[in-house]
């Protein structure tokens, strides 16, 4: 699956992870302020489900480029896609 991402498809995927960026920055000052550790945790969490769900945005624009350069996807690579799979589990 060694497709080139289609920034136009992704874009929705880019605007996920940029407001992921700010909330890790977020993350970030209440650390040093000293804020309370299930305050930081549930914030953390939050980033952690908004870039594993990009991820799999992401795989699943690849897939759709792959399938509609070879509808049959015979030239899927099943164990590299499971791969890509399970790097997010």
């Amino acid at each position: 699956m060694g497709t080139a991402l289609d920034p136009t498809d992704l874009r929705p995927t880019l605007t996920r992870l940029k407001r992921a960026r700010g909330q890790l920055d977020a993350v970030i000052r209440m650390m040093e302020e000293g804020r309370d550790c299930e305050e930081v945790v549930v914030q953390v969490a939050a980033v952690s489900k908004a870039v594993d769900r990009a991820g799999l945005a992401i795989i699943a624009s690849g897939m759709r480029t792959c399938l509609a350069e070879d509808p049959s996807g015979e030239t899927l690579d099943a164990t590299r896609l499971e791969k890509l799979f399970m790097s997010l589990a």
